[in-house]
């Protein structure tokens, strides 16, 4: 069974239903367990001494969830998750001086939240097209999504806490590239090897479906 172009890796693992309702309720539980999985994500956080801005595994969540779930999903799932947090569910990494709910969203910190529908979104419209299925080509596709949340999140940092350009990265961008780079990795080697047990497990079905 070939792989069909524009699907993604949750349509192989979790395939789609003929029923409606019953393709729904996938789709649904897709969303709703990425939107999770950004807020455990988020709940591993390492505040660091010379930035506001903690280090989490949520970015890797955030790829992860446009990867796996395609563009329109991994957008979705981004989108519960903000609402999750703005409603005061307890979602959102833990930040000294930030606001809880809603106002996070307009801390220093929301910038990176904000970000993660859009990198989701694009991360996902890159891997429908195939680029998940390689390493090279799967880092190209996790690469504009951390470029996203770098320049949402660096843009109202520096507003919010009145920075110029230099404090900006150095609080913003700076600290963060060495681990967000092994994310990107981590991300990337996910992703083929999950692709590779896939085209594995159909070459096995293949025959005794002919």
């Amino acid at each position: 069974m070939a792989i069909a172009p524009g699907t993604t890796l949750a349509d192989y693992l979790v395939p789609a239903r003929k029923a409606r309702s019953l393709n729904f309720l996938r789709n649904a539980a897709l969303i709703v367990g990425f939107s999770l999985l950004v807020a455990v994500g988020a709940r591993i956080a390492i505040p660091l001494p010379f930035t506001p801005v903690p280090i989490t595994l949520q970015t890797l969540a955030v790829l992860l969830a446009g990867a796996a779930l395609g563009s329109k999903r991994g957008g979705l799932a981004m989108l519960l998750y903000l609402a999750e947090g703005a409603s005061g569910l307890p979602v959102f990494a833990p930040v000294a001086g930030s606001p809880g709910g809603y106002l996070a969203l307009f801390s220093f910190t929301g910038g990176y939240l904000w970000s993660y529908p859009v990198a989701a979104f694009v991360v996902g419209w890159l891997c429908e097209r195939g680029l998940d299925r390689s390493l090279l080509t799967s880092a190209l596709a996790m690469l504009p999504g951390s470029i996203i949340i770098y320049l949402f999140g660096a843009l109202q940092l520096g507003l919010v806490l009145h920075l110029n350009f230099a404090l900006t990265l150095a609080y913003g961008v700076t600290p963060f590239l060495i681990g967000d780079l092994i994310k990107l990795i981590v991300a990337a080697l996910l992703l083929p090897t999950a692709w590779a047990l896939v085209r594995r497990v159909n070459r096995t079905k293949s025959p005794q479906e002919e």
